[in-house]
């Protein structure tokens, strides 16, 4: 099965290409625009999630099939309630995934990639992990629900071409009641600024009412500072999609205890012995 995000790809291209050029005859000294080695970084880090994330596609099919087989009822897609509840199910599903690859090193290990570009825009969107196996659990109560596999995955895909629209410095604040209910590019700017006040904020995919409900939410205030906390400085994909993991596996093998280790692998990013 092919992703249905694949078939937006073309169309993603095409927005870089115009937000590029938007920047080349209307530029903005308050906007960072595009740097073409972070560019190709990004779009190289896009290839490389699509090309490993394929096979394992066929995996998490698999799995949501199995779910799907032994849950107690099927919700039928044919009534707009199913496609309601998969709607907020899924955004709720992206919320816990998202906010765990934040406050689980080794989730973060590979959701780092995404925060590396010290540059916003919709080549960042792109900029994705080379390890999608992390994914599968935040999603697979959908299919215990009783939701049809094709229809999760559909939805997800529907929530990654709304979150594509999102990396951008040329949209400005949108009207309150739309910023108040939904992620907007105000509120993901916010999301990757590496300033104190950003840090841990604003984990909604297509909604923001769970960041408000749950305290996680930030609006944008302070300019934006993107990137990492400690930038990496380089455009080597392989480098890019694996730095984190090597640092971990450092800090383990550094570790005097069990404790420690497991401190450096399931704690925060950032967590020391000294520190708890």
């Amino acid at each position: 099965m092919i992703p249905a995000v694949v078939y937006a790809i073309p169309a993603f291209v095409l927005l870089v290409v115009v937000e590029a050029l938007s920047y080349r005859f209307l530029p903005d000294d308050d906007e960072r625009g595009y740097e073409l080695r972070d560019t190709v970084t990004s779009m190289s880090m896009g290839a490389g999630s699509q090309v490993i994330g394929l096979p394992w596609k066929a995996v998490t099919v698999v799995a949501y099939a199995a779910a799907f087989t032994v849950a107690p009822w099927h919700l039928s897609a044919s009534s707009p309630w199913t496609w309601l509840l998969l709607f907020f199910a899924d955004d709720l599903a992206y919320y816990v995934f998202h906010r765990a690859h934040h406050r689980v090193r080794v989730l973060w290990a590979g959701h780092v990639v995404h925060h590396s570009s010290m540059r916003f825009n919709l080549s960042t969107a792109l900029r994705q992990s080379w390890t999608p196996m992390t994914t599968l659990p935040f999603w697979l109560p959908l299919a215990l629900l009783g939701v049809p596999p094709w229809m999760i995955l559909l939805q997800q895909s529907f929530s990654l071409v709304y979150q594509f629209l999102l990396h951008t410095e040329r949209v400005d604040r949108l009207w309150r009641p739309v910023e108040w209910f939904f992620n907007t590019p105000s509120h993901h700017r916010a999301h990757h600024g590496s300033n104190n006040v950003y840090l841990d904020r604003n984990y909604g995919g297509i909604l923001i009412v769970w960041d408000r409900l749950l305290g996680t939410f930030q609006a944008e205030g302070e300019r934006v500072v993107y990137g990492l906390t400690k930038n990496i400085d380089t455009h080597n994909p392989l480098r890019v999609a694996f730095h984190e993991y090597a640092a971990t596996w450092r800090d383990v093998r550094s570790a005097a205890t069990w404790r420690d280790r497991a401190g450096y692998v399931l704690g925060p990013p950032g967590w020391t012995p000294a520190s708890r």
